[in-house]
């Protein structure tokens, strides 16, 4: 450290501050200076978020030794510069990006103790102490210093006139040369030692003489200019900068002569990419060596240099084509899912065949846990390619998708391009989960910048803003995962072939449970088989009793209570062994949650079981219809969607029209209200599928029939009394099958579906195919009404009447007239 001089010691109990202080390798801060820098250690991050919680000063210094690594409060600097904190940006691999502003030059006095931070007892030196010469001598100075720089700069003609201006708009001889040294691009040590010349006539000799240096450098690199040139033939010129900078070194003698640029040329040297990238980024780094190194835009170039050089431009994993392979882990992975596997060895199979470009794009739609995202994860080890899951849910700006610009602050890559980046490989399988929750509220569309991925024409020069070469994704396998298709835009579904992956069924969870969940459990909560054994009672009784859902998530999590409170007794030396059965079940999963539906219950009037599909499975609804006093109003309660409450007025217009036979003419229906309701009005219901329902429902009411309480339905009806088809078909008869429904009613149209659909689902169940709303009627009702039969001739008095009326009224209009 340079000698402060005998008065400074005199005024060391002014200025004291206690502040956390942050140690910077190879770059200096000096006063009224705004910089930023990336810290990475933990002890510097901790300083920082204290001093952002209170005053937001902290001391900036260096250490000796730049390559040291475990730095000691005697490596440390002692003078430094108090700088107020700006900004603080959260980067990636916990990289936090701070800026500052230089305050003042400033003495560490001693270190204090902490565990967190660095925190140290700092004199702060005020312009006023510092100033040792007279106003007319600091004006001189001034000139002076302006004088050489101007002249140094003078060699580089590409300096603009604006930077000059702003160095003449510093009327401060001491702030001046702070700016100066600042824009100066020379060592860190030099900086350091300007940092260390406290008073201003000591930073004036020293500056001068750095400047002297540097114009002596820039005058070798002048004539160097004119020499070069005349040798190197016009084919050799891109070599021009690295003979200047050779001849540079070896006049000062510099030991190392590789800088970082250097570096980057002999990785692109090495890099496998086609040469128009190369191209690039040769003159992104010809343009980093023309920057200053201590500027902010040179971190910037050189972190997108950095990015360049990473990326698997031709770099690719070796695929395994092998089927047999494939089948075999997906078999070892996962239980049942037959239909699913034999899409997904399709898939494998199109994709072994077809060219560059042509690989199909698959989503996996189904409910929550049935294993779409485990599936994709098995795809990747059997054709050996890397893996790479990228959550869409809640992704709602399409600079996520596409990156940021890098002339933005903290720009960075999207996530596709740092995926690649990550597992350096062209074609690896990216699995694009929850598809069907992206949003496009603002900062642009995310589904129309997904459009361009998932085209096989357009995705082989996908540009990433950030990256600005386009990347070529046509060897990358996409795999979508959704719970739904409604809420998928229709152009980007058009771009993939949907494969279903429809619920478990019991059985099926029995078997997952057993051979899959319960070792990974036991596995993740440290336990061995011999510790704990779950009976096969134990496990049909928590899926029964403890879940509902179409998939096995719920299932894992009560299976992962049972180790866990195992894991407890184990350690505690409690038991040595833990065994599970249905009788025992409560003392580890507390009371039942679900209790079983009624198996048959009684025949009720206006109430009838329907089928209905949600996104994460099978349920069924009950839908109830009362009749009462009034002038013929219909009420729909229980949050019905728009679809489902015309799909209410056209069974109620269908059961007026059916029940005149029955008795129940239109005086019947003009004098009474009906009221149909869905219980769980706190859930909202949409769809046409219970156009059957509310149809048998109504007519039960009407004609005071009662209703089969074995018996559910699923079915879209129009004005003629016609059973459209519906969709889920197979989540709905799983419904069913757990409500213990004897008789499932389905209409005729969907017999086709039967073929994808398992006999262990509709086992027990007799399904019947209806294509007409009387058929539904005759199959549900305990009995059908009588029909009443009209006398003969009344319907012509009925005409005669209305049209005596008609003559009557016109009669008294002419007698006004």
């Amino acid at each position: 450290m340079r000698d402060t001089g005998p008065d400074m010691s005199e005024k060391r109990n002014n200025g004291i501050k206690r502040i956390p202080c942050i140690v910077l390798r190879d770059l200096t801060i000096l006063p009224n200076v705004i910089m930023h820098f990336d810290i990475s250690e933990e002890i510097s991050i901790k300083g920082v978020a204290k001093a952002m919680a209170s005053s937001q000063e902290i001391i900036v210094t260096t250490s000796y030794d730049a390559d040291k690594t475990d730095i000691t409060n005697g490596d440390i600097n002692r003078i430094g510069t108090l700088v107020n904190v700006k900004q603080v940006i959260k980067m990636p691999n916990r990289i936090s990006r701070v800026m500052v502003e230089g305050l003042n030059r400033a003495e560490i006095v001693k270190f204090l103790p902490s565990k967190d931070y660095r925190r140290v007892e700092v004199r702060v030196y005020s312009r006023e102490e510092l100033n040792d010469v007279t106003p007319e001598q600091g004006e001189a100075m001034r000139r002076e210093i302006l004088q050489r720089f101007f002249e140094y700069i003078s060699f580089f003609p590409r300096t603009g006139k604006t930077f000059r201006a702003q160095f003449l708009d510093i009327t401060d001889v001491g702030d001046l040369m702070d700016a100066i040294i600042a824009n100066v691009p020379v060592e860190n040590k030099k900086k350091q030692h300007i940092l260390e010349c406290l008073k201003i006539s000591a930073r004036f000799e020293e500056e001068c003489r750095i400047l002297e240096e540097e114009m002596g450098v820039a005058r070798i690199r002048s004539e160097l200019s004119n020499k070069v040139n005349g040798r190197v033939e016009k084919d050799q010129k891109d070599y021009v900068l690295r003979e200047q900078l050779r001849y540079i070194r070896e006049e000062l003698g510099d030991d190392n002569p590789e800088t970082e640029a250097d570096k980057y040329k002999k990785t692109l040297e090495k890099l496998d990419a086609p040469e128009e990238v190369k191209e690039h980024i040769l003159k992104e780094i010809d343009r980093f060596m023309n920057i200053p190194s201590g500027s902010s835009e040179s971190g910037v170039e050189q972190a997108y240099i950095e990015t360049l050089l990473d990326m698997p431009w031709n770099r690719e994993s070796v695929e395994n084509k092998s089927l047999e392979n494939a089948e075999r882990i997906l078999e070892r992975d996962h239980y049942g899912l037959k239909k699913v596997k034999e899409r997904m060895l399709e898939f494998l199979a199109v994709k072994n065949l077809t060219e560059k470009g042509q690989t199909p794009i698959i989503l996996l739609v189904g409910p929550p846990g049935t294993g779409k995202t485990s599936i994709a994860r098995s795809v990747a080890e059997a054709l050996n390619r890397k893996y790479i899951r990228i959550s869409l849910g809640g992704v709602r700006d399409e600079a996520e998708i596409r990156g940021h610009r890098k002339t933005y602050v903290g720009a960075m890559p999207g996530v596709i391009a740092k995926g690649l980046q990550h597992v350096k490989a062209r074609n690896p399988l990216i699995l694009l989960d929850e598809i069907d929750k992206i949003s496009s509220e603002y900062h642009g569309a995310t589904a129309a910048a997904l459009l361009e991925v998932l085209d096989s024409e357009q995705n082989r020069y996908f540009r990433d803003h950030y990256i600005e070469v386009p990347l070529d994704l046509s060897d990358v396998l996409f795999i979508a995962t959704a719970n739904t298709t409604d809420t998928i835009p229709a152009p980007l579904l058009d771009r993939m072939e949907t494969v279903e992956v429809s619920g478990y069924t019991e059985n099926e969870k029995f078997h997952i449970a057993k051979e899959h969940l319960i070792g990974k459990q036991l596995k993740k909560n440290g336990l061995k088989k011999s510790n704990l054994r779950i009976a096969d009672s134990a496990i049909k009784a928590m899926i029964n009793s403890y879940t509902r859902e179409s998939g096995v998530r719920s299932l894992e999590r009560r299976i992962g209570e049972i180790c866990r409170k195992t894991a407890k007794l184990i350690y505690s030396g409690e038991k040595s062994r833990v065994s599970v059965t249905e009788k025992n079940l409560e003392e580890y999963l507390g009371k039942i949650k679900y209790l079983p539906e009624d198996e048959a219950k009684k025949p009720e009037t206006g109430v009838v079981r329907g089928l209905a599909w949600t996104s994460t499975g099978g349920v069924t609804l009950e839908i109830e219809v009362n009749a009462m006093p009034g002038k013929g109003a219909i009420t729909l309660t229980g949050q019905l969607g728009d679809v489902m409450q015309e799909s209410a007025k056209i069974a109620f217009t269908l059961v007026r029209s059916m029940t005149e036979k029955y008795g129940k003419d239109a005086r019947y229906f003009k004098s009474h209200d009906f009221h149909l309701h869905i219980p769980e009005g706190a859930v909202p219901k949409d769809g046409p599928s219970a156009g059957i329902t509310m149809t048998t429902a109504l007519f039960s009411v009407a004609t005071d029939s009662p209703v089969r309480g074995d018996i559910a339905m699923t079915g879209e009806t129009d004005l003629r009394g016609n059973v459209l088809p519906i969709g889920g078909l197979k989540e709905k008869l799983l419904a069913a099958k757990n409500a213990r429904m004897k008789t499932v009613l389905v209409p005729e149209k969907n017999k086709r579906d039967f073929s994808e659909i398992s006999e262990e689902i509709t086992e027990g169940m007799d399904i019947i195919y209806v294509s007409r709303i009387e058929e539904v009627l005759e199959r549900a009702l305990v009995k059908m009404p009588e029909e009443v039969k009209k006398k003969p001739g009344e319907a012509e008095k009925k005409q005669s009447g209305a049209a005596e009326g008609k003559r009557k009224s016109l009669d008294n209009k002419k007698r006004r007239a």
